[in-house]
């Protein structure tokens, strides 16, 4: 069976260290959310990483420890991850060692979109945070940079681990359904930087310019 050792993460944590963008994001966020950047708050995002992964962070710092839900809502988020991954809490936004930050702390708010034929073709984002993560309303402001990073990351984890491809293969579809339902077509960033949109009901992808996409949630009249 493809496996991860704890210590590939090493890799993959020097090779993908680049912001999301060249602006401060949380300065956006933060805000509207006690002070705290939304991604930098269990009480909005909670951090998830795979077993093997919990172990290498463990490994190099005392910044994680395993998240103890407060609520029904975060028991069942708890309880539902599949039994190789963990959820986890760090100490906070003001006492964060990015050098330590999880995987899917250096990737929020995306998550790599795969299609119905098992195609990596980009970076789509987590929906349920549209009103919140002000980068899901500004994805001009996504640098090439991150982008790369982030598609050298996940061939890695797809080679080693294919278990995770059908997870996020499961997601995307998870996305197309809510958003036929919502009546909207899927935002998606490109591996190359580019822009494009996901007719749900299809799955067809097709090219649009950045200023297509629109503004949610609190930053909708934002300029």
């Amino acid at each position: 069976m493809p496996y991860i050792e704890p210590g590939e993460y090493k890799s993959i944590y020097t090779e993908f260290q680049s912001p999301v963008s060249r602006f401060d994001c949380g300065q956006h966020c933060a805000p509207h959310n006690g002070g705290e950047p939304v991604c930098c708050s269990t009480r909005h995002a909670i951090p998830v990483a795979m077993v093997e992964e919990w172990k290498f962070l463990q490994s190099r710092t005392a910044m994680w420890h395993i998240f103890r839900p407060r609520t029904s809502a975060e028991r069942k988020v708890k309880e539902e991850l599949p039994r190789d991954h963990r959820a986890l809490e760090c100490h906070g936004a003001a006492q964060c060692e990015r050098e330590n930050r999880a995987l899917s702390c250096r990737t929020f708010p995306f998550f790599p979109y795969i299609t119905k034929g098992y195609e990596f073709v980009g970076l789509a984002y987590y929906w349920q945070f549209e009103d919140l993560c002000w980068v899901i309303s500004n994805l001009q402001i996504v640098e090439r940079q991150f982008i790369g990073e982030f598609v050298r990351a996940y061939e890695l984890l797809f080679r080693r681990i294919p278990g995770e491809l059908e997870t996020f293969r499961d997601h995307s579809a998870s996305m197309r359904r809510a958003f036929s339902r919502m009546k909207r077509t899927i935002p998606l960033i490109g591996r190359a930087g580019d822009y494009h949109e996901v007719i749900p009901s299809t799955g067809e992808i097709r090219a649009v310019s950045g200023e297509a996409f629109a503004k949610r949630g609190l930053y909708r009249n934002d300029e």
